[in-house]
C-alpha cells in the first residue's frame, strides 16, 4: 500500500467522536467483520497501521497550525512516502551536420506523491480486503488483471489511478502501476504496416521502421546497457554522415555534462546503486509515419517505459523509475539526399525521466527509495507519467523541477 498524505480540509469532515465519516452500515460492517471474522482486526495495531496513523496525526496538526505548503511551492523536506526526481528533456536535442534540427536544453524535474483520503486509508491499513470490497466494480483501475490491446493513437486521458494502490514489491514490482497491463520488453514495440510515404518505396518504408524498433530495444532493453555498459549496438545504427551528433553522443557517453548527458538518449543506471528487480521491464506506445514539409517520410516512436527497481545491496523494497522516450528518424532516400543506406537519420529525440534526481548529470538516472529524505524537493507543477495524452514538447525545455503524481 502507499500511504498518502490527507487533502487539507479533511478534518472538517469528520464528526466529533472521531469516527470516519462514512456511511452508518459500511462502518457497522466493519466493526462485525473485524470482531467475528478471527485475524481480522489484530488484537494491537499493525506496524503499518502504526506508521499510517502517526503521518496523518502529524498531517493535521500542521494543517491545523496552517504550516503545510503546496507541495509545488517553495523547496521543503519530501516526506517519507514521496519519491523524488523527474527529469524533463532537451525542447529538442539538435542534429548537427546534416538536413536541419532545433536547439534546446535539458530541464529537471522531482517528483511527489498526491493526497489521499484520512478515513479509507486508516480503514486499508487495517483490513485492506475489506476496503476494496467496497468499491464497484472497476473501481479498482490499476488492480485489473486484463492486458491491454496495442496502442494505435494518443490516448485521450490519462490512465485510471487506483483508489487504494499497493505497494510495489520484487515479487510485485508493478503493484498499484497502470503497467501492470503493459506489454513487456521487446515484444511491446510493435512495428506497424508500412506503405510507401512520399515516393519512398514501401519497403523501405519497413525496414526504417524495424532499424527504429532495434535502436529503442539496444538503447532502453539492452541489459548491459541498463548497467552502465556502452551502448555499441544502437550507436552502430547511427548515420556516421549526420556530421558532429555522433561524435557528440559519444562524447556525452565518456563525459557527461549537464547540456549533453547520454540519458536524454539510453537508459542507463548505476549497477553499484541499483538492480533490475526481476527480468520484466513494462513499455507502451507506438510508431507512426507522416510526411515532413519537404516530402521526406519521418517516423516518430513514441514510447514510455517502466523500470522497478531494487537496491543494489538487497532488500524488498522497489522504486519505479518511468521513462518516455520520443525518436524521429527521417526515412532518406535516393540521391538528393546524402546518407547511408541501412542506418539511422535521427531528426531529433526527447524525454521524461520520473524518479530520478535533478541534479546529477554524470550520465545515470538515480532512483529514489522512501529512505532517501534529502533528495531536492519538488518546486514545479504536478504531472503523471504516465499521461501519453499530450505530446512530450508541452513539458520539456522549461527547466522546472516538476512534481510526479505516481510513478
Amino acid at each position: 500500500m502507499s500511504v498518502q498524505p490527507p487533502t487539507p480540509g479533511n478534518d472538517a469532515n469528520e464528526p466529533e467522536g472521531g469516527r470516519p465519516d462514512i456511511p452508518d452500515e459500511m462502518w457497522e460492517r466493519f466493526v462485525g467483520e473485524c470482531e467475528t471474522s478471527p485475524g481480522s482486526a489484530p488484537k494491537e495495531p499493525s506496524a503499518r497501521a502504526r506508521m499510517v496513523t502517526e503521518r496523518l496525526r502529524k498531517a493535521d496538526e500542521e494543517a491545523a497550525a496552517g504550516k503545510r505548503t503546496r507541495r509545488w511551492g517553495r523547496k521543503r523536506q519530501p516526506e517519507p512516502w514521496q519519491p523524488e526526481g523527474w527529469r524533463t528533456g532537451p525542447a529538442w536535442q539538435e542534429m548537427e551536420g546534416g538536413r536541419r534540427g532545433r536547439g534546446g536544453r535539458p530541464g529537471r524535474v522531482g517528483m511527489a506523491l498526491g493526497a489521499g483520503v484520512t478515513a479509507l486509508a486508516l480503514l486499508y491499513a487495517l483490513n485492506p480486503s475489506l476496503v476494496r470490497s467496497w468499491l464497484p466494480a472497476g473501481a479498482e483501475g490499476t488492480g485489473s488483471a486484463a492486458p491491454l490491446p496495442a496502442e494505435t493513437a494518443a490516448p485521450a486521458a490519462a490512465p485510471q489511478e487506483d483508489p487504494l494502490p499497493d505497494q510495489p514489491t520484487v515479487k510485485q514490482p508493478f503493484a498499484g502501476s497502470p503497467a501492470k497491463r503493459w506489454a513487456e520488453g521487446a515484444d511491446a514495440i510493435e512495428v506497424p504496416k508500412a506503405a510507401a510515404v512520399g515516393g519512398v518505396p514501401a519497403a523501405e518504408i519497413r525496414a526504417a521502421l524495424e532499424r527504429t524498433k532495434e535502436f529503442l530495444v539496444a538503447a532502453n532493453l539492452d541489459r548491459d546497457v541498463l548497467y552502465g555498459a556502452e551502448p555499441a549496438e544502437a550507436l552502430a545504427l547511427l548515420d556516421p554522415l549526420m556530421g558532429r551528433t555522433v561524435d557528440r553522443i559519444r562524447k556525452s557517453l565518456d563525459k557527461p555534462t549537464e547540456e549533453d548527458d547520454p540519458v536524454w538518449l539510453f537508459t542507463r543506471f548505476d549497477r553499484d546503486e541499483v538492480r533490475l528487480a526481476g527480468d520484466v521491464v513494462k513499455v507502451r506506445g507506438r510508431m507512426e509515419v507522416t510526411e515532413d514539409e519537404q516530402g521526406v517520410p519521418r517516423i516518430r516512436a513514441d514510447y514510455t517505459f517502466v523500470y522497478p527497481l531494487a537496491r543494489a545491496e538487497g532488500g524488498d523494497e522497489v522504486a519505479r523509475t518511468v521513462v518516455r522516450r520520443v525518436l524521429d528518424v527521417d526515412v532518406l532516400h535516393g540521391p538528393r539526399w546524402e546518407h547511408t543506406e541501412g542506418t539511422l537519420w535521427m531528426y531529433g529525440y526527447n524525454g521524461d525521466i520520473a524518479n530520478d534526481t535533478c541534479d546529477e548529470h554524470d550520465g545515470f538516472i538515480h532512483p529514489q527509495f522512501v529512505a532517501d529524505r534529502y533528495a531536492n524537493p519538488a518546486t514545479g507543477r504536478e504531472r503523471d507519467p504516465y499521461d501519453r495524452s499530450k505530446p512530450v514538447e508541452e513539458w520539456t525545455g522549461r527547466g522546472e523541477c516538476l512534481a510526479a503524481l505516481r510513478t
